[in-house]
């Protein structure tokens, strides 16, 4: 049974070598067009830069980046500057104030477990969503 399966096999891999089905005859996909020869650019008076010298590009490439995927930036409405003026979006913010909640000096209010207790509570109207305060 093996050696019929394998003489089978072989067989089969033999007719495959002799089949010619995908040489139809079809334009060939590089002399549809001529390939241009490669030509140098003209000059374009680039200089090299000097060593010391003052950069020319004005903006980073982070900024290139941003500007290139996000656009300019867009003006404000009156509707969101009213908004942020209510917040008080830069009227007496500290500029490093995420760098100074951590420090030791800053003082906190302990609300005790009761917060903690309705902060850990499940959410839903179930029973095992309920909280008390603790005595």
């Amino acid at each position: 049974m093996r050696n019929v399966v394998l003489i089978c096999g072989l067989g089969l891999a033999l007719t495959a070598c002799g089949h010619r089905g995908f040489d139809r005859d079809r334009p060939d996909e590089f002399a549809v067009a001529r390939q241009a020869p490669l030509v140098i650019p003209p000059d374009f008076s680039l200089v090299p830069p000097q060593p010391g010298a003052a950069r020319t590009q004005t903006t980073t490439g982070q900024d290139q980046t941003l500007e290139a995927l996000f656009g300019p930036d867009a003006a404000r409405s009156a509707a969101e500057r009213g908004a942020l003026n209510q917040a008080g979006a830069g009227s007496g913010t500290e500029v490093g104030v995420r760098s100074n909640v951590g420090d030791p000096q800053t003082n906190v209010v302990d609300k005790g477990q009761t917060t903690s207790a309705i902060v850990a509570a499940p959410e839903g109207d179930n029973p095992e969503a309920q909280t008390s305060a603790p005595q």
